[in-house]
């Protein structure tokens, strides 16, 4: 299981660089570099509903960065302990999340991409969905 607990004060929204040109602007992101780890899946989540919700779980062992790639949405950060709601609305800021804390994407403005940077493959295994199960886990002794 997780050994370390992370709190919400381990969630950090990072900015990334930006190259901007009068043709469009451009927004690198590297593993290990830009990240605290090194990139193993990439995916998006998009034709959200407005003001739908996504989300709601923990893992284990996967870091995630979300990128509100278009659009705006709010994220719901606890710990078992303590709660943080970050908003995300610009393609060059990320918000880093560890292993160990409850996310949930919430109020998705229309036409929202939601692009999500890991540090493991899809494991159904590391997915805590149960809320109760997590606060055993994060609060515990």
């Amino acid at each position: 299981m997780m050994k370390k607990r992370a709190t919400i004060f381990n969630c950090s929204v990072i900015e990334f660089p930006r190259i901007q040109d009068r043709a469009g602007n451009l927004t690198p992101i590297e593993g290990s570099r830009d990240i605290p780890f090194e990139i193993e899946r990439v995916f998006y989540i998009y034709d959200i509903p407005g003001g739908e919700d996504r989300g709601a779980h923990a893992h284990k062992t996967c870091h995630q960065l979300l990128i509100a790639a278009s659009g705006s949405f709010d994220i719901m950060l606890d710990d078992g302990r303590n709660k943080r709601t970050v908003t995300l609305n610009r393609p060059y800021f990320g918000l880093y999340i560890p292993p160990g804390i409850w996310a949930a994407e919430m109020g998705f403005s229309s036409g929202s991409i939601c692009l999500v940077l890991t540090s493991h493959k899809y494991d159904p295994t590391d997915y805590i969905f149960d809320y109760p199960e997590f606060q055993r886990i994060n609060t515990g002794p």
